[in-house]
């Protein structure tokens, strides 16, 4: 039986893949850009022209993505709820067969049994916790897919009104005020669309939630 820094590391492996959705919910909630203290107006982009939005702010600011991210987040946190119960309940009857190891209550060829049992049992939860650790990994995937698919279908609606030659995604590469963008280090502010993309897809969202659904094929 390996000692018990196996069953508590394999328990952190899952929280921190479980950590990873806390990343995503926080992204883009770092201080926000002041507004231009000139109050003068700019005009809006025309046809042709190169345009960007900030992906940070649509990411924190999309209905959508703001619902999957609690409709993953509470799938997560039953997941690495299961598994740390689990590890606990074996880390339990591993302390409690060592203690009467230590005691001596237990004759060798009963302890041995119940080694190999407890070290069977350690591989089988192994085996589980990091089945348990891809299956976050795919939740998490698959809603960053939803989130982005969603963002780029719209951008695309969008652009085939507007005929930017170019829009472009940027976001920050650090949480500070006034930080550069990737991939926009400057820009007029007249360019920024973000506000307009960002009304659009929640708009969007509304009507698709509230739109009847279809019923299922007989």
């Amino acid at each position: 039986m390996k000692n018990t820094s196996l069953i508590l590391s394999i328990i952190a492996l899952v929280a921190v893949a479980a950590l990873g959705l806390s990343s995503l919910i926080d992204n883009g909630k770092g201080p926000k850009k002041a507004a231009a203290a000139d109050g003068q107006e700019t005009s809006a982009p025309t046809a042709g022209a190169i345009v960007y939005f900030n992906m940070d702010k649509v990411l924190e600011n999309y209905d959508m993505a703001n619902d999957l991210r609690s409709v993953v987040q509470t799938k997560v946190q039953g997941i690495s709820d299961e598994v740390n119960r689990r590890g606990n309940k074996l880390q339990a009857d591993y302390n409690a067969f060592q203690d009467k190891i230590n005691k001596g209550l237990m004759t060798s060829s009963v302890a041995q049994v119940q080694s190999q049992d407890l070290q069977s049992r350690q591989e089988k939860f192994s085996t589980y916790a990091a089945q348990k650790q891809r299956e976050i990994e795919e939740e998490q995937t698959v809603m960053q897919n939803q989130i982005l698919e969603a963002i780029r279908a719209y951008v695309e609606k969008y652009n085939s009104e507007k005929n930017y030659a170019m829009v472009i995604a940027t976001q920050s590469v650090s949480g500070a005020p006034g930080a550069l963008t990737a991939p926009v280090v400057d820009a007029d502010s007249a360019l920024d669309v973000t506000d307009e993309i960002l009304a659009g897809l929640n708009d969007e969202y509304i009507k698709s939630k509230s739109a009847p659904k279809a019923a299922p094929a007989e």
